[in-house]
């Protein structure tokens, strides 16, 4: 299931689909097996602070965030079967297509917003 999320950027808000991974099996299999994932939309795997791309099909951005859903760190253009990114005192991390955290000019220190 996919929630609407507000995305708070220079005083500016744009939205996002995001599915959230919240069980060990959800965050287990993450993106395995998609061959996609579409423009505007991501993977939220909580609680998260690193990924591996193994068994993956298509390269990620990652963006992880804190426990307050501030962009603590981007990653971008994560390839498949040879990535993997940590980033220590995450909370969560969001799996974007390669690409969309440009597209979408995330920021470090960009707010998540989750409760809307």
């Amino acid at each position: 299931m996919f929630k609407k999320i507000a995305i708070e950027s220079s005083g500016e808000k744009i939205f996002v689909q995001i599915e959230i991974a919240d069980s060990f099996l959800q965050r287990f299999l993450g993106l395995m097996g998609r061959k996609k994932i579409p423009r505007g939309q991501g993977l939220l795997l909580s609680p998260c602070n690193s990924i591996h791309m193994l068994f993956m099909r298509f390269s990620i951005d990652a963006v992880y965030l804190d426990k307050n859903c501030v962009v603590k760190k981007i990653v971008p253009n994560l390839r498949p079967w040879l990535g993997v990114s940590i980033c220590f005192g995450a909370q969560s991390v969001i799996e974007f297509a390669a690409g969309e955290s440009a597209r979408l000019n995330l920021k470090v220190g960009d707010k998540f917003l989750f409760n809307q």
